[in-house]
């Protein structure tokens, strides 16, 4: 069984499939190193790297093994980031999300609406039973979206990363099929206006 990369619509964004023609903007978001700053890669240092990760993206697709998608406002067209759906396992019924946005789009509540589309297409039709998510235990801003999102912080895991030289601890994170709570269409946009006040990086 295969992972069928979807294209997803909210009330402000589109979420897609990644195509060659994110390339630039792909680049711009992850040779910042303001972005990336909890990350645990370095910042893209060649636009090549862009390339490779869209390949990568492709690989995945056609393995059906994940699904990375482009998120577009749909306002404007613009690219703010991406949202994905990886290590799948159809045999226990699980996954891990990950996101990554532009510090032009922080503050919006961007990461949250993506990130809830993305969950109701894992649960409802992926019928997944648990989704897991990871963020640097400083950044918070990760943190509370995930919480937004209904994910239970389960454990840290000490040391696990290096980021920018310097060892640093992850919590872990957990969405189980029994706990979510998809939000109406008035009840998402209040939530979206409530997010809107908080300004920081969202991505775990």
């Amino acid at each position: 069984m295969l992972l069928p990369t979807p294209t997803l619509d909210t009330a402000r964004l589109r979420l897609r499939p990644v195509t060659g023609a994110d390339a630039d903007a792909l680049f711009a978001l992850h040779s910042s190193a303001y972005v990336l700053r909890y990350w645990d890669a370095p910042p893209w240092s060649e636009p090549a790297r862009a390339e490779r990760f869209i390949t990568a993206c492709r690989q995945m697709a056609e393995e059906g093994s994940g699904a990375r998608l482009a998120i577009d406002r749909v306002s404007d067209g613009a690219f703010v980031g991406w949202c994905s759906l990886t290590r799948w396992n159809p045999d226990h019924r699980s996954a891990s999300m990950g996101y990554c946005l532009g510090d032009a789009a922080w503050g919006h509540g961007y990461a949250t609406e993506a990130g809830r589309a993305v969950l109701q297409w894992a649960f409802d039709t992926l019928d997944l039973n648990r989704v897991q998510a990871e963020a640097d235990t400083r950044n918070v801003a990760s943190a509370r979206v995930l919480e937004k999102l209904g994910f239970v912080r389960e454990g840290t895991l000490r040391e696990d990363c290096v980021v920018n030289g310097e060892v640093s601890d992850s919590w872990v994170y957990g969405l189980l099929r029994r706990q979510w709570r998809p939000l109406d269409s008035q009840a998402a946009a209040a939530a979206v206006d409530a997010s809107r006040p908080r300004v920081g990086d969202e991505r775990p």
